[in-house]
């Protein structure tokens, strides 16, 4: 499906974001809760954990849009 306008477009990516932050939040909870439970880990090695998880986290879901946006708009399977 091609969007026809800038609007369609944006529902797509829209919808698309919702569906893979919802899909790959409990994987951003797994690891933030093994971080908040790791006893070896001093408070500031814990912060830095879960920014560097958060990064990752948004840069994954950040691909994954991409992927499905484009997939989604050239019919690819």
């Amino acid at each position: 499906m091609i969007p026809k306008d800038k609007e369609a477009l944006r529902k797509l990516v829209t919808d698309t974001t919702v569906e893979t932050y919802e899909d790959l939040s409990h994987q951003l909870i797994k690891m933030l809760d093994k971080v908040y439970h790791d006893p070896k880990l001093s408070d500031a090695q814990k912060n830095d954990e879960v920014t560097l998880n958060v990064i990752a986290y948004i840069k994954s879901c950040t691909n994954e849009i991409l992927i499905d946006v484009l997939a989604e708009m050239f019919d690819i399977k």
